[in-house]
């Protein structure tokens, strides 16, 4: 199966936030990626519930969102009713991960969990058979632009070891510095699914930059 992208609208001009929408529906981009920032887990605000639900009135693609925040299982029906089709939520900041994994699945949406870039992937291995998704961060949350950390490569080949050795069906997805010189490998080492802001919407041409996203792993080393 094709790899997934997934433009990150936190790049996405605010401003002009229904046209940036339109872009992604109309380009080759499978999801759209929501990351919600409380200024407390991680050092910056984002949007939240209302600024989603607005998106969702114009969205055609699944939301796919991240939830940077603290105690993020206080919001979980808020969110499914906001439009959240995958919400994932954060290893360091949920005490019961087991039960909050569950609490989302139970809203009927896919659930997911993210890890930043100094946790092991190696705290996952008693949850990876109850997720779809483990979000693998490439940068410090909280700020978007910054240059990917190399180490990922090496922690995207563990976890995928992991899965296949448990026969688990979480799809690894790489969030921060994901470009088209970096693309490729990451998928080689078992990404599924590429989150990227600022490339793409910073982009001359943002529908040809997810396009290229979409088609690195024709592009031979």
């Amino acid at each position: 199966m094709s790899h997934l992208v997934a433009p990150s609208m936190l790049a996405s001009d605010f401003a002009n936030l229904e046209r940036d929408v339109k872009m992604v529906n109309e380009s080759e981009a499978d999801w759209f990626h929501l990351d919600v920032m409380d200024g407390v887990f991680v050092p910056n605000i984002s949007f939240g519930i209302p600024v989603i639900s607005a998106m969702k009135r114009h969205a055609e693609k699944p939301f796919d969102v991240h939830l940077m925040i603290v105690q993020p299982e206080r919001y979980i029906k808020e969110f499914k009713n906001a439009g959240a089709d995958i919400l994932t939520v954060h290893y360091e900041a949920s005490t019961h991960l087991h039960r909050t994994i569950q609490a989302i699945k139970s809203e009927g949406m896919q659930a997911g969990v993210a890890i930043n870039p100094h946790t092991p992937v190696g705290v996952l291995d008693d949850i990876i058979e109850d997720v779809d998704l483990v979000c693998v961060m490439s940068v410090n949350p909280g700020f978007g632009g910054q240059k990917f950390i190399e180490k990922t490569y090496s922690k995207v080949e563990k976890l995928h070891n992991i899965i296949e050795s448990r026969n688990a069906s979480a799809k690894i997805e790489v969030d921060g510095g994901v470009t088209t010189e970096n693309a490729k490998k990451l998928l080689d080492c078992g990404a599924e699914v590429l989150v990227a802001g600022s490339f793409v919407f910073s982009a001359d041409n943002p529908p040809q930059t997810v396009s290229d996203l979409k088609n690195c792993h024709l592009v031979s080393a």
